[in-house]
């Protein structure tokens, strides 16, 4: 059973994150061969300002 943890900045759009939802469960199956059924995903939303990236803090995206 393929167990997918995605961390992510907040921001996106409810209909973003199901399609990111649909493509990784098709992607686990197709290149994987798993069942759709055993497929798992867990998406974590940080933040912005708990992200950096060199030593930068992201900033909130903007939904869109």
């Amino acid at each position: 059973m393929p167990f997918i943890d995605v961390t992510m900045i907040e921001g996106r759009t409810p209909a973003q994150k199901d399609a990111f939802i649909k493509a990784m469960t098709e992607a686990a199956v197709t290149t994987l061969g798993a069942p759709r059924e055993t497929v798992r995903i867990v998406l974590r939303e940080v933040p912005g300002e708990h992200w950096a990236v060199g030593g930068v803090p992201k900033k909130p995206l903007v939904p869109g």
